[in-house]
C-alpha cells in the first residue's frame, strides 16, 4: 500500500505546484501549439477585390478577379465564384463592362452548371443583357449625339471604341469615365506625356493632370 500512497502525494505535489504557477505554463503551452492562419488565395483574392471597390476603384477589382479566375489552384465552385462575381462588378454603374458581364455570367452557366454561382448567373444574366440591348439601341440610333455615342461605347467596355470617339469629337467625360480610365490604365500622369491634359479628381480628393499613356512615349 505504500507505492500507490506515495504515488498520490507525488501527483498531489506536481498537481499543486501547477496551479500556482497557472501563467507560465499557460503562456508556454500557447506559444507552443499558436498557429498563424493564412489566407488562401481564393480568399485574399476577394478580399482584395472587396477593398478596392470599398475605395471606389472598381475597374482595378475587375483586374484583380480576372487574375484570380486564371488562377489553377481554385476549385470550379470558387472559379464560378470569381467569374460571378467578376459579372457583378462589371455591370455595376462603375463596372463599364457590360458585355464582359453578360459573358461572365454564360460562362459560369455553361463551364459551372451545377455550382451556387449557376442559380445566381442565371437571375443576374436577363438585366444586364437588357443593359447591353439599351447601349447598343443607343449606338444604332441615328439620333444618338457622339458623346451619347462614347458613353454608350464605354459602357458596354468597348472602352477603345469610346476613347477614339472622344478623342476624334473632343469630348470631354465625366470625372468617373475619366477617373476610370486612369484606373483601368488608358491616362498617367505623367509630365512627359503630350496631347491634351484632363484635370481628374480622386476618391481621396487629389486632384490629377492626366494625359493618355500612349501619348508622346
Amino acid at each position: 500500500m505504500l507505492r500507490p500512497l506515495l504515488f498520490a502525494v507525488a501527483s498531489a505535489l506536481v498537481l499543486g505546484a501547477c496551479a500556482s504557477a497557472p501563467d507560465a505554463a499557460s503562456t508556454s503551452g500557447s506559444s507552443a501549439t499558436e498557429t498563424v492562419v493564412v489566407p488562401s488565395v481564393f480568399d485574399l483574392g476577394f478580399q482584395t477585390a472587396d477593398e478596392l471597390v470599398a475605395a471606389g476603384n472598381t475597374p482595378t477589382a475587375i483586374q484583380r478577379l480576372m487574375q484570380l479566375a486564371g488562377d489553377t489552384s481554385l476549385t470550379p465552385q470558387q472559379t464560378a465564384d470569381v467569374l460571378y462575381k467578376l459579372g457583378q462588378l462589371s455591370a455595376s454603374p462603375t463596372g463599364y463592362d457590360a458585355e464582359g458581364a453578360v459573358e461572365y455570367y454564360e460562362e459560369v452557366l455553361t463551364g459551372y452548371a451545377t455550382t451556387p454561382a449557376a442559380k445566381q448567373s442565371a437571375a443576374a444574366l436577363p438585366g444586364a443583357t437588357a443593359k447591353v440591348a439599351g447601349y447598343v439601341a443607343t449606338l444604332e440610333s441615328v439620333d444618338t449625339t457622339r458623346s451619347q455615342e462614347f458613353a454608350a461605347l464605354f459602357n458596354l467596355g468597348r472602352h477603345q471604341e469610346a476613347i477614339d470617339v472622344m478623342v476624334a469629337n473632343d469630348i470631354l467625360p465625366g470625372n468617373e469615365e475619366l477617373l476610370a480610365m486612369y484606373q483601368i490604365g488608358y491616362l498617367c500622369d505623367d509630365s512627359n506625356l503630350t496631347g491634351r491634359a484632363y484635370s481628374v479628381a480622386d476618391r481621396d480628393g487629389t486632384t490629377r493632370n492626366l494625359r493618355f499613356c500612349d501619348f508622346g512615349k
